[in-house]
């Protein structure tokens, strides 16, 4: 069914894979498809974002999505999961409690700081689910027909709990999350790790390689050459080696 991505303004990025920009906040959403399950990166700022990207991956896939994995634990990322009933979500070691009825109230607010309505933002947030599974190294789905993805704790650096996740195949599809961003400046607010950052980028690099497509947080699909000098930048930003 991958002819139909773009009609449903999805960008395909290979056999089973598509990622779309939502609105707004223009961060990106990513399927995911195996034989026998379906992966879905990030789930949108709203539960009405997440209930769209729900029908579509039913549209386009013809199955519901079966997991999840948040790339961090920013509103415009996650407050879309209690869309997708039923679904296995993941997220870096210690994402857990920051998506949990303590950390709800700031999401809730932080959405709102940046313009959601804020019925939208309450409703997502009273319905917030945080990771069943966190990942502290690496953790290895197993999507059917062949398909192993891999989960990455790859951070700290936008935030403490950065999650990527490897696709292989050609290419090579790496979901790098806010840890780099084509957009725009990477934004770097209070729960960043400047000094761990390019680190990061760096274990992004090792798991991509050259060849890789690397999909951001927000903005178009990059390559190495761009996450190398997003790196550097960030190092002579922040005063990192």
């Amino acid at each position: 069914m991958d002819a139909s991505w773009e009609e449903f303004g999805w960008e395909r990025l290979g056999n089973g894979i598509g990622r779309r920009r939502l609105p707004v906040w223009d961060a990106t959403v990513t399927l995911v498809a195996g034989a026998d399950s379906v992966l879905l990166h990030d789930t949108g700022s709203s539960l009405r974002e997440g209930a769209e990207v729900r029908a579509q991956a039913q549209a386009l896939l013809g199955r519901r999505v079966t997991h999840i994995a948040l790339s961090h634990p920013h509103f415009d990322h996650v407050l879309g999961t209690a869309a997708f009933a039923g679904a296995e979500v993941y997220g870096a070691v210690g994402t857990a409690e920051l998506l949990g009825r303590s950390g709800a109230d700031g999401l809730r607010a932080d959405a709102v700081r940046h313009g959601m309505d804020e019925r939208d933002a309450t409703a997502a947030a009273d319905a917030l689910v945080a990771p069943r599974h966190q990942v502290s190294g690496e953790w290895t789905l197993d999507l059917g027909g062949g398909l192993q993805v891999l989960l990455a704790n790859v951070g700290p650096g936008h935030t403490g709990h950065d999650l990527a996740v490897l696709v292989p195949g050609s290419p090579v599809v790496v979901l790098c999350g806010d840890l780099v961003e084509e957009s725009g400046e990477p934004q770097a607010g209070r729960d960043a790790v400047p000094s761990h950052w390019p680190a990061a980028l760096d274990r992004l690099l090792e798991l991509g390689g050259e060849d890789a497509l690397y999909v951001p947080g927000h903005g178009a699909v990059v390559d190495a050459a761009f996450v190398r000098g997003q790196r550097d930048r960030l190092a002579a930003r922040f005063g990192v080696s």
